[in-house]
């Protein structure tokens, strides 16, 4: 987070200010850096994974991983990423949440994050598709074709432990025989 001459920039010092108010005391301060983060936008994500790797605590990593969930759509590709990179269970729990609260944005992703041979990862992935619900059962069916057998294998997984939400449509598609 340098500009020229490796000083921070007005911008790159906001964001500091602000995700160092994420593990302050008092809550309204926290919840007002969470906003001013979610203004600040796809700048703010690099640092915000960052930190997140750094935290010392769990009330941290809850609202960094609040903060990256409201930038929204530009976290998703960063955090997908960094969830193979940083292999903490911490990490990888939160960048999930995170994940999983923007919703709908992140399935596509979040399915092709699972071809990684990391088994741990793969888990964490399908925990926040889970998470997300029915919205991401159609592209999980979609995807019980695919060519890769570690897609094939995650997808009936993760179908399987949505439960009644995920089951009916993988049924539908065996029965369908597809």
């Amino acid at each position: 987070m340098s500009g020229t001459g490796g000083k921070m920039s007005g911008t790159d010092e906001k964001i500091l200010k602000y995700i160092t108010a994420l593990g302050d005391p008092v809550i309204d301060n926290r919840h007002a850096a969470v906003s001013a983060l979610r203004e600040t936008g796809g700048p703010a994500v690099s640092p915000l994974i960052e930190a997140l790797a750094m935290a010392a605590d769990n009330d941290h990593r809850w609202y960094i991983a609040v903060a990256l969930s409201r930038i929204g759509k530009p976290a998703i590709a960063p955090l997908v990423a960094a969830m193979a990179v940083h292999t903490g269970r911490d990490f990888r729990k939160y960048a999930a949440a995170a994940l999983s609260e923007i919703g709908e944005p992140a399935i596509d992703l979040l399915i092709d994050g699972m071809v990684s041979d990391d088994r741990e990862l793969r888990g964490f992935l399908s925990q926040a598709l889970c998470r997300i619900g029915r919205p991401a059962v159609e592209p999980l069916t979609r995807r019980l074709g695919d060519n890769n057998e570690v897609i094939r294998s995650c997808v009936t997984l993760t179908l399987w432990q949505m439960g009644e939400t995920g089951l009916p449509s993988m049924i539908k598609n065996v029965q369908d025989g597809e």
